[in-house]
């Protein structure tokens, strides 16, 4: 399986996971603390983990102007693309201590997802390089 493919079966898998956490077992009510906390910040974290993912799948082979900021062709890209990633990520919880949205500011948000991004980032390192490998 290419690396396009495998990124469209993990941002798809990841959404669907994540739509689950939020919308089914969160409103459960049914945890310990350390399930309410994991339910809390585990959309972040596989959110997170998914952002190299997804900018490859979309934006490989495209060439309009944001697909050029955004695809994936090398190691310096990669690094881009978290850093704008995790960028947006903190802007975003941020923005959530605005209580016109009704959301809530949590600094384990934004731990969580730079964990999650870092560990995207070694692992679709690795399968890029195994990509590349596999169609030289």
């Amino acid at each position: 399986m290419n690396l396009k493919q495998a990124s469209k079966y993990l941002v798809i898998t990841g959404a669907l996971l994540i739509w689950i956490i939020k919308y089914l077992l969160r409103p459960l009510h049914t945890y310990n603390e350390f399930g309410t906390f994991f339910l809390g910040i585990a959309p972040n974290l596989f959110g997170s983990f998914l952002i190299p993912f997804g900018a490859y799948w979309f934006f490989n082979g495209q060439n309009y102007l944001l697909a050029r900021i955004f695809r994936i062709q090398s190691d310096y890209d990669l690094k881009l693309v978290c850093s704008l990633g995790f960028l947006m990520l903190v802007v975003n919880e941020y923005l959530q201590k605005i209580s016109f949205f009704g959301r809530t500011f949590d600094y384990y948000d934004i731990l969580f997802s730079a964990l999650g991004l870092m560990i995207s980032y070694f692992i679709f390192s690795k399968m890029q390089r195994k990509d590349a490998v596999q169609i030289a």
